[in-house]
C-alpha cells in the first residue's frame, strides 16, 4: 500500500524471526561486541584475500539466521542482499552457496533497509512467507578499493570514517501472531541527491542531505515526527554527518531530540578507537540494527524505531574522473509487542 509519495504501508506486519551477525577484531573490541553472533580474531579469517574474508562474514551470518530459526535454506524463498566490492561479487557468491533465489542489490551502504523494505514488501503482499536479506562489508577489501590498502599507512582527515567489518541478516517471516518478534509496519524509499561534494574522505557530510531528506519524506508521508520513535538511528553518518542532518531537520520545522536521533556508525566504536567521523560500510547499519538495536527491542527499552541506512553512491571510476557525489537514504520503521 502506498502512502503519501515515496512510503509503503505494512499492514500485516512482517516480522524479522531471526537474525545472524558475524564481525571481525576491530568491532570485537568495540561497544557492541556481546551483540554479535560471530567474532573473528583476524581480518583474513582463514582465507587467501581480503574478499575471500568478505563472503565468509555473510554466509556465516546468513547461515546464522537460518540455524536460529530452524528454517531451512530450500524453504526459504529468496535471498536479498549487497555489498560495496566489485559487482557484489561477495555477496553473489555467498549466494551461489546458499543456493537460494536471489536478488542481488547496491545502494551502497544503505543496502541494509534497500533489502529489508523490499523483503517486507514481498512478505507483506503475499509474495513469499520467508526471506533472507542482508548487508556486508570488510574494511581491509573495501578500502583497498575505495581508498587505498590499509597497508599504505597514509593519514585520515578527521572526516574520514571506519569501514566495519560484519555482517548482519535478517529471516523476514510471514507475522503468525508470534510475541515480542520485532515487525516490520512501513518503509520510505529515498531519492538520490547530490549537492556537490566531492571528497571520499567526507561521506557523512555527504550523505546528510539524503538522509534528512528522507526522514522529512517519511513524517509527511505518515503524519508523523520524531515523537512517534523512541529513536530515529542513521545508518553511518558519523559525527559530522549526524551533526548536519539534525541541523538540516530543525531547519525543516521538524523538533528533532538529539539524545534521540543516533547513528549505528557512532554506537558501534569506543571513544578510544581510531575511527575519526564514526564507522561506516554496508555492513555498519546491518551489524547495528540485526545486533543490538533488534535485542535492546526484544528487552524492552524500545517500542518502535526508525532506522535510515544512508548510502554514498561513488565507485572509483567516478572518483578518478573528478564527479560529485550522489546519495541516497531508505527508511524502515520496525515496531515490538511484548512478550
Amino acid at each position: 500500500m502506498l502512502k503519501g509519495k515515496q512510503s509503503w504501508l505494512f499492514p500485516n506486519h512482517p516480522v524479522i524471526l531471526s537474525t545472524g551477525v558475524s564481525g571481525g577484531p576491530f568491532e570485537a573490541n568495540g561497544y557492541l561486541s556481546d551483540d554479535f553472533d560471530i567474532l573473528h580474531d583476524d581480518l583474513w579469517m582463514g582465507k587467501d584475500s581480503y574478499e575471500q574474508a568478505h563472503r565468509l562474514l555473510l554466509e556465516e551470518a546468513a547461515q546464522t539466521a537460518l540455524q536460529k530459526s530452524e528454517i531451512k535454506p530450500e524453504d526459504t524463498q529468496f535471498f536479498i542482499a549487497g555489498d560495496l566490492i566489485n559487482q557484489i561479487t561477495p555477496t553473489s557468491f555467498a549466494a551461489r552457496d546458499l543456493k537460494i533465489p536471489y536478488f542481488g542489490l547496491f545502494g551502497a551502504c544503505s543496502t541494509s533497509m534497500e533489502g529489508l523494505a523490499l523483503a517486507s514488501f514481498l512478505i507483506n503482499y503475499q509474495g513469499a512467507t520467508k526471506i533472507l536479506t542482508g548487508a556486508s562489508s570488510h574494511n581491509a577489501a573495501v578500502e583497498k578499493q575505495f581508498r587505498y590498502p590499509t597497508e599504505y599507512g597514509g593519514q585520515k582527515p578527521p572526516t574520514a570514517q571506519w569501514t566495519v567489518t560484519g555482517a548482519g541478516v535478517a529471516l523476514v517471516a510471514a507475522n503468525n501472531n508470534q510475541p515480542n518478534l520485532p515487525y516490520t509496519t512501513s518503509a520510505t524509499i529515498g531519492k538520490v541527491m547530490d549537492m556537490g561534494l566531492s571528497d571520499p574522505f567526507n561521506m557523512g557530510g555527504a550523505m546528510a542531505p539524503a538522509a534528512a531528506d528522507t526522514i522529512s519524506a517519511h513524517f509527511n508521508d505518515l503524519g508523523r515526527d520524531a515523537s512517534y520513535y523512541d529513536l530515529v538511528v542513521t545508518g553511518d553518518l558519523g559525527k559530522i554527518g549526524r551533526e548536519t542532518a539534525i541541523a538540516l531537520l530543525t531547519n525543516s520545522g521538524w523538533d528533532i531530540n538529539p539524545d534521540k536521533f543516533k547513528d549505528c556508525g557512532l554506537l558501534l566504536y569506543k571513544e578510544n578507537q581510531p575511527v575519526q567521523s564514526g564507522g561506516s560500510g554496508a555492513g555498519c547499519s546491518a551489524t547495528v540494527l540485526y545486533g543490538h538495536l533488534l535485542n535492546e527491542m526484544k528487552k524492552g527499552k524500545y517500542k518502535k524505531i526508525l532506522l535510515v541506512a544512508t548510502g554514498a553512491l561513488l565507485s572509483p571510476l567516478t572518483v578518478q574522473q573528478n564527479e560529485t557525489i550522489p546519495c541516497i537514504a531508505h527508511a524502515v520503521s520496525i515496531e515490538i509487542n511484548g512478550g
